[in-house]
C-alpha cells in the first residue's frame, strides 16, 4: 500500500516540527504538561507519533531513506559529540562514595541482565522457547543500553545486534514503564532520606563536600555560538564519525575471515561494521574529552548532539507498527527482577561504603534515566547538587556501549 506521504523532505520537516512541540511542552510549566510528562516520558512520544503515522499509512518507514541517513550519519556524531563534554577529572573529584555508588549500579544492570533472563525462562514455562524462537535477548540487550548508556547505546545496540521492529516496540514500553516507575518510587524516597539514610548508617557530611566542590567548578556563564563555534561543532562530530568510519571498515574486513572462530566465543559481532563505528565513535569521543575542544560544551555541543539522537528515535518509531504491538509479560517480569537486582546491589553496596541515600538515589537516576532525569532527582536534595546527576549521566554515556556489549555477552551465555 502506497503511503499518503513519500517524500523524505515532507517527512524531515513534520519530524523536526513535531520535536519543537515536544521540547517546548516537556520544558513547559503549565500544570496540565507537567502532569502529562510525568506519565509519558518525551523520548516515548518520539516513537509513538511517527510509530503511528506509519501505522495509519501516512508514511512508510521501510520505503523512506531516513533512517539509514540517520543511523550511519547522526548516531557517530551524536557519540563523538556526547562523550567528548565528560569532564572526566571532575567526575573523579566527587568522590570515592559518589563513583563507587554509581558503579555498583552499572553492574548490578550488566549482572542482573541474564540473572533476571535465566530466572524468568525457570518460572514460567514455555517462555524459554519462546524466548530463543523470539531472539528476546536482541532486545533486552538494548534496554540494558538505555539503563547504562542512554537512548544513543539503546540505538547503537539495536543495530549492532539486528533487533527487530516488532520486538523493539514491545521492548520501549517494557523499558518506559519499568524505568519511569524507578524513578517514581527515587523521587517518593527523598521525602523520607533520613531515614533511608539512618537504615545505611551513611555519613552524610560527604553531600555538602561535594556541594562545595560543585559551586567551586562554576565557571563564565555560557555565550551564543557563533559561525565558527557551530562549524568546528559540527566539524567535530561528523569528522569524527567519518574517522570510525574508515577505520570500522578496516578492522571489520581484517577480521572476517574469523568470523567462525569468534563465534564459538560468542563474539561474532567484533566483525560487524557498524559495532565497530560505533566502539570508535565513542572511544574517539572519550579522547577528546581530554583536550581544550571538551570546552566546546559551553556552546551547545550536547544539546546539538541530542538532537541528532531524538531524531533518530523517530526514525525509527516510523518503522514500528502499532498494530502489531502486543504484550509480553516475560519481558516485563524479566525487566522488573532486573531492576531489583540493580536496586539490591546499590543498597548492599551503600551500606557497606555508608554512602547517603543522595547518592543511591542520582547514582541510580544517572544509570538508568541519564541526563534527562538525573539532575532533576538531584535538585530534589538541593538545588546547588543538580551538575552532580550531570556528571555522573555523562559518565554512563561513556560507559553505555562497553556495558551493552558486555551485557550481551553474559546473556548469549544464558540463552
Amino acid at each position: 500500500m502506497q503511503p499518503l506521504i513519500t517524500n523524505d523532505a515532507i517527512i524531515l520537516g513534520i519530524f523536526l516540527v513535531l520535536l519543537t512541540l515536544i521540547f517546548k511542552t516537556s520544558q513547559s510549566e503549565h500544570p496540565f504538561w507537567k502532569r502529562a510528562y510525568t506519565f509519558i516520558p518525551s523520548l516515548l512520544l518520539c516513537y509513538i507519533f511517527p510509530a503511528a503515522m506509519n501505522s495509519l499509512g501516512i508514511i512508510s518507514g521501510e520505503q523512506s531513506s531516513l533512517y539509514k541517513v540517520s543511523t550511519n550519519y547522526l548516531l557517530p556524531a551524536a557519540l563523538v559529540l556526547l562523550t567528548s563534554t565528560a569532564d572526566l577529572r571532575a567526575i573523579i573529584r566527587l568522590g570515592p562514595k559518589a563513583l563507587i555508588t554509581f558503579m555498583s549500579g552499572t553492574v548490578g544492570i550488566i549482572i542482573g541482565a541474564p540473572i533476571a533472563f535465566f530466572l524468568v525462562m525457570w518460572l514460567i514455562p514455555g517462555f524459554r522457547e519462546q524466548a530463543i524462537a523470539n531472539e528476546y535477548w536482541k532486545g533486552l540487550v538494548t534496554i540494558s543500553g538505555s539503563w547504562i548508556g542512554g537512548s544513543s547505546s539503546q540505538l547503537a545496540l539495536k543495530e549492532i545486534y539486528g533487533c527487530n521492529e516488532a520486538l523493539f516496540a514491545v521492548i520501549l514500553v517494557v523499558d518506559a514503564v519499568v524505568s519511569t516507575t524507578w524513578t517514581a518510587c527515587l523521587i517518593y524516597g527523598a521525602a523520607y532520606r533520613d531515614k533511608i539514610d539512618g537504615w545505611l548508617k551513611a555519613d552524610t557530611s560527604s553531600i555538602e563536600e561535594v556541594k562545595q566542590r560543585i559551586l567551586a567548578y562554576k565557571v563564565e556563564p555560557d555565550r551564543p555560538a557563533n559561525l565558527l563555534d557551530l562549524s568546528t561543532i559540527l566539524a567535530l562530530g561528523f569528522g569524527g564519525g567519518a574517522l570510525a568510519h574508515a577505520l570500522a571498515y578496516v578492522i571489520s574486513s581484517t577480521l572476517q575471515p574469523y568470523k567462525a572462530s569468534l563465534t564459538t566465543y560468542g563474539l561474532d559481532p567484533f566483525t560487524s561494521n557498524f559495532l565497530w563505528v560505533v566502539i570508535l565513535s565513542t572511544s574517539l569521543g572519550i579522547g577528546l574529552s581530554f583536550t581544550r575542544l571538551r570546552k566546546l560544551e559551553k556552546l551547545g555541543t550536547t544539546d546539538l548532539a541530542t538532537l541528532f539522537v531524538y531524531f533518530l528515535i523517530m526514525t525509527i518509531g516510523m518503522r514500528l507498527d502499532l498494530s502489531n504491538l502486543g504484550g509480553n509479560m516475560g519481558l516485563f517480569l524479566v525487566a522488573v527482577i532486573w531492576m531489583l537486582i540493580h536496586i539490591t546491589v546499590m543498597l548492599i553496596t551503600a551500606r557497606i561504603i555508608r554512602a547517603p541515600y543522595f547518592f543511591v538515589a542520582v547514582g541510580s537516576q544517572a544509570n538508568i534515566g541519564g541526563v534527562s532525569t538525573a539532575p532533576a532527582v538531584a535538585s530534589i536534595f538541593h538545588p546547588a547538587l543538580a551538575p552532580v546527576g550531570v556528571l555522573l549521566a555523562v559518565l554512563s554515556h561513556v560507559l553505555g556501549t562497553y556495558g551493552g556489549l558486555l551485557t550481551a555477552w553474559l546473556m548469549r551465555l544464558v540463552e
